[in-house]
């Protein structure tokens, strides 16, 4: 039966999901050849014209007014990470690794639609003053789609996690709906970044050379740039590191080749802020800043973050570069502003008409409110401890988070006036009848010994305490922005800080038997181990934005069904991670860990409970590139209404070379009734089983496969947490 036949087939019985590609081309920003070749000719005529002294004005971040064609200042640099960062006033949506904790793209997509709506108005307003500084455009270094290989790592909240299909997904989403589809005009240009191989240490990140197999580079550190440059991504920032001994930036192997030749990609690339600089004195090599320019260049980099490239007129002078090489990377940046309808006043762009009323209106908080509550990951209910009453007696909110504004904004983050902590979120919730106590405790990272055990001794007289503990982005971060960070940013330790370890212990000595929920808020994985025993229920709540304190609240008291999956894993110890600087996948992520993790990766609790049956497939035995239609039942078994992320992961059971240990290929979001039960088809193809191997080649072996199919990625741990998974074999011959 053909794919099409299938689905209809599939839809007249009345099965509730099938698996299609979730986005269509009408989705992606992709103009006509007759409007690309407009716009070129319009770039090889004003290039024609110009100097080179001016040809390189244009080629720097800050690319000056040029009156005399027409063109105006224009400041490159821009953020949106999770909302217009560094400029006026914003939504503050949840951080990049809530959004991937979502596991649901389309969600993604409404959400960077918004951001780029406000980006776009804030635009206008700014153009209509004559203001061009930084953070007043409409070309965006995001999203950072670096895979987070190591939960040392500080920037790691700014990614979507340790899985290239999961980041590469809701990379996709976020990029079309940042750049939108409009047949001519982009909507802003999205930056996917830092290519490539990119995640630590922070300390060494100018001067870094990650050494990389073929393998790990093809099957993890590259998947998400393919399907962002797939999704016509305008924008690649190159790295600050050295991959495999040559300099990101102006690598020729991974920018003219790989990027260009092999991708098909074509916009713009730019330099991480400083990284041409750093290749002659951090990289040492080139033995001139005038040789860094050229080999940038001619590499593939056209727009430097920094100012090395005034130095252009003098390497051409000197003979290292031609006015031919300055040319093509001209042209691409002078096409990227002609995509967004800035290089020459236009008439036609819809989005000048975007004004003050879009931003940080309600229907976009409302978003930020709905991305934080599904990102949010119950890791323990004890007993079925939550939801809490509204109605409870006497409540003691505690913890450095409470009232901890950082904790909601992360890092590349805008400001808002709504910003709800999650103090002001619980006791908003709470009836008039409950007497509310909050004391903050202990310091983030400091003791305090005599305030602790006053303020614990508050658990032991209240009914509930709901003690809101982590990290922030003051922790772990990029390098100078973490200034509570004792290693530049990155972490040394994983476990939550020994101040709150010994509070916790404190509070529960005090409780008795009472009730101790914790809020975990933090952008990376912290060792729960040591007090996960002290509390009955455990909730991630990752850095959520403005409306973190509503979301919080809204899953603490029932509201909100919790239903985010951990797009990481949580080890047990720091003892089971490789060396931070060793860039091998061997022994990292949950694809490839020899350790069990004290939660695994997909992994979250729901206040309903789900039961997946019946996993069966149409054929046992196929020939290799034949496709496999997988069926299972879901039946919500409880009394509230809920949501569940279905994952399916494939393991090669008998492969040659070294395969994962299972990888995701699959997951969708699926709403359920309390007591309903659906039936599911998914069509697995030959793309998901196929396997990397030594070579970075693709390849599918003959031999036995195992699908995985839950709410879960699979292992022992899976089945200890209660979420075991159906498993099916097929073999390929």
């Amino acid at each position: 039966m053909s794919e099409i036949k299938l689905k209809f087939s599939l839809f007249f019985l009345g099965i509730t999901l099938i698996f299609f590609n979730t986005y269509s081309q009408e989705s992606i920003y992709n103009p006509s050849e007759k409007i690309i070749a407009s716009f070129e000719k319009t770039a090889e005529n004003l290039i024609s014209r110009m100097t080179i002294e001016e040809k390189a004005s244009q080629m720097l971040s800050t690319s000056r007014a040029l009156p005399s064609h027409g063109i105006e200042m224009y400041n490159w640099w821009n953020e949106a990470l999770h909302g217009v960062a560094r400029s006026a006033k914003a939504t503050v949506f949840p951080q990049a690794i809530a959004m991937a904790a979502t596991f649901d793209p389309q969600l993604i997509l409404k959400t960077a639609d918004a951001i780029s709506t406000e980006a776009r108005a804030m635009y206008n307003i700014f153009n209509a003053k004559g203001m061009r500084t930084e953070y007043t455009g409409l070309t965006f270094w995001s999203p950072n789609i670096n895979i987070f290989r190591d939960p040392r790592w500080g920037r790691g909240h700014e990614t979507y996690g340790e899985d290239p299909f999961l980041t590469g997904q809701i990379g996709s989403a976020f990029v079309y709906g940042l750049q939108g589809n409009h047949p001519k005009y982009l909507k802003v240009a999205a930056g996917a970044k830092h290519f490539a191989v990119h995640s630590g240490p922070e300390s060494k990140r100018h001067s870094f050379n990650a050494k990389v197999s073929d393998q790990d580079l093809y099957e993890t550190y590259l998947p998400a740039f393919k399907q962002l440059v797939n999704a016509n991504v305008e924008i690649v920032m190159c790295a600050y590191n050295r991959l495999n001994d040559e300099p990101c930036c102006g690598s020729s192997t991974l920018l003219n080749g790989l990027l260009r030749k092999n991708w098909g990609f074509k916009g713009h690339v730019v330099s991480d802020c400083g990284a041409i600089y750093d290749i002659k004195p951090n990289h040492n090599y080139t033995l001139s800043d005038e040789e860094s320019v050229a080999f940038a260049i001619k590499g593939g980099v056209d727009l430097n973050c920094g100012s090395l490239y005034n130095l252009i007129p003098s390497a051409i002078e000197k003979g290292f570069l031609s006015e031919l090489d300055l040319n093509k990377s001209l042209k691409r940046l002078l096409m990227t502003r002609m995509k967004l309808g800035i290089l020459k006043k236009v008439d036609d762009n819809p989005y000048d008409n975007l004004n003050e009323e879009v931003i940080n209106c309600d229907k976009h908080i409302e978003i930020a409110r709905n991305v934080a509550a599904k990102s949010i990951v119950l890791l323990k209910n004890e007993k079925n401890i939550l939801p809490l009453s509204k109605d409870v007696n006497k409540l003691f909110i505690t913890g450095p988070n409470a009232a901890n504004v950082n904790t909601l904004l992360g890092n590349y983050n805008g400001l808002s006036s709504n910003i709800v902590t999650p103090l002001e979120g619980i006791i908003s919730k709470v009836s008039n009848g409950t007497i509310i106590r909050f004391n903050k405790g202990v310091d983030l990272i400091h003791n305090n010994n005599t305030r602790m055990e006053s303020s614990a001794s508050q658990a032991g007289s209240s009914d509930m305490t709901i003690a809101v503990m982590g990290i922030s982005a003051l922790i772990e971060g990029e390098e100078g922005d973490a200034v509570s960070s004792d290693a530049n940013g990155d972490r040394n330790q994983i476990s939550l800080p020994e101040s709150q370890i010994k509070y916790l212990k404190s509070l529960r000595k005090s409780a008795g038997n009472k009730p101790i929920v914790l809020v975990v808020k933090s952008g990376s994985a912290v060792d729960l181990s040591e007090i996960y025993g002290y509390v009955d229920a455990i909730i991630y709540a990752w850095y959520l934005g403005e409306q973190g304190g509503n979301a919080i609240a809204d899953v603490i008291f029932g509201d909100v069904n919790p239903s985010g999956k951990l797009p990481i894993t949580i080890p047990k110890s720091l003892s089971h991670l490789p060396e931070y600087d060793d860039y091998s996948m061997n022994n990292r992520t949950y694809r490839f860990t020899r350790h069990e993790p004290m939660f695994p990766f997909g992994f979250g609790l729901s206040y309903s409970n789900f039961i997946y049956s019946n996993l069966s497939i149409n054929k046992q035995k196929i020939k290799s590139g034949d496709s496999i239609e997988l069926n299972f039942e879901i039946h919500n078994d409880s009394e509230f209404l809920g949501e569940e992320v279905i994952q399916l992961y494939i393991k090669d059971m008998e492969s040659s070379f070294r395969t994962p240990n299972s990888a995701l290929k699959f997951f969708k979001r699926i709403k359920l009734k309390p007591g309903e039960k659906t039936r599911v088809n998914v069509l697995v193809n030959k793309e998901m089983y196929t396997v990397i191997n030594k070579e970075g080649k693709n390849t599918i072996e003959n031999g036995y496969y195992k699908i995985f199919v839950g709410g879960s990625s699979p292992g022992d741990r899976s089945n200890e947490l209660g979420k075991p998974l159906q498993e099916v074999s097929f073999k390929v011959q």
